[in-house]
């Protein structure tokens, strides 16, 4: 497995790169150009203009990885990469909808709250009776750590997991808001699903060649959004990312691996909802600067320090990697004999 999944990376690398210089020159040249929030940090509106829809080339790039070298586990019946596959392509749909009715009407107002939660609702609940159909999902819990399984009722299994595959979806989507935040973030992660699928062997080399695919085009991806970002993902992009990492964790039947792999999505959604929570209750007062977590450290945290675009890159992508690790730790051994 181990030449498979190398393959798939640099495969991945390759396309994502080759599909970008063709892609950004071409977004900008159609006017996709991003509108920014104007109640966020005064300094990102000289970002205004700068293509979106960036998603597209490692979209691309791992369609063809799974059609190449994931075609063997194919052939052999393994249809669970395929499957995460086409759950992510409906979330990047989504998001391809979200970004094309900004464009449209030139502001930073996409699908309505409504319209996008009722859609992403209905494609996790397909996912996941697909998923349970095919053999790849129990409605046992399975605890990270402990090595154990928990048996919990199919209907309040499958009612708990759509809002986790919904609620996982959308915290990626609020890690996308500074230059390569998100697809820096979501490396690490997809690293540790190849290396848990490299671990529990035979039977997971497509779920291994899917996870390290991304890796490569997320990487591929970052030569034109890394800061200062030529490209943006767009909710094209981040929302494919958000479908793919829950349709991992699910088609390995660990969704509780989640917990301590997303931890920066997590801590930035709960700064989200602390923050309008706080709003509400003390008639406008705010514990943080400005949510999500990563604006607040751009405006200057709790210390008064601003941080920079690169160094927030950074403080993510390391959390998250040491969280990578101590995560593949807690389910490296689960079908250990």
């Amino acid at each position: 497995m181990t030449i498979k999944l190398i393959t798939a990376l640099v495969l991945g690398f390759f396309l994502a790169s080759g599909v970008g210089a063709f892609l950004v020159p071409w977004l900008r040249k159609i006017k996709a150009g991003q509108a920014i929030r104007e109640d966020g940090p005064t300094w990102h509106m000289k970002k205004s203009g700068t293509p979106t829809m960036g998603g597209l080339m490692f979209i691309a790039a791992e369609a063809v990885v799974c059609l190449t070298v994931g075609f063997e586990p194919l052939v052999e019946g393994d249809w669970g990469h395929i499957f995460v596959l086409l759950f992510g392509l409906v979330f990047g749909i989504i998001g391809f909808l979200d970004d094309y009715e900004k464009l449209r009407h030139k502001a930073n107002l996409g699908l309505t709250g409504k319209m996008k939660f009722l859609l992403q609702l209905a494609a996790a609940i397909c996912f996941l009776f697909l998923l349970r159909r095919a053999g790849y999902l129990s409605p046992n819990l399975y605890i990270p750590f402990w090595n154990t399984t928990v048996p919990i009722s199919e209907p309040v299994y499958f009612i708990f997991a759509a809002f986790v595959i919904v609620g996982t979806v959308n915290a990626v989507n609020l890690t996308d808001g500074v230059d390569g935040l998100a697809a820096g973030t979501c490396i690490p992660v997809f690293l540790c699903f190849s290396a848990i699928a490299f671990c529990w062997g035979k039977g997971f080399d497509g779920l291994g060649i899917f996870s390290a695919g991304l890796t490569g085009a997320l990487m591929g991806f970052l030569i034109y959004n890394f800061n200062p970002a030529r490209v943006f993902m767009g909710d094209t992009g981040s929302l494919f990312l958000g479908g793919c990492i829950a349709g991992m964790a699910f088609a390995l039947d660990a969704p509780l691996i989640l917990v301590p792999l997303c931890i920066m999505p997590i801590i930035e959604t709960l700064s989200d909802i602390i923050q309008v929570t706080w709003f509400k209750l003390s008639h406008g007062k705010r514990v943080f600067r400005m949510a999500p977590f990563h604006h607040h450290l751009e405006m200057g945290g709790w210390s008064g320090r601003k941080w920079r675009e690169k160094e927030i890159f950074v403080l993510f992508f390391t959390v998250t990697l040491v969280m990578a690790v101590i995560s593949l730790a807690g389910v490296a051994g689960r079908y250990s004999f």
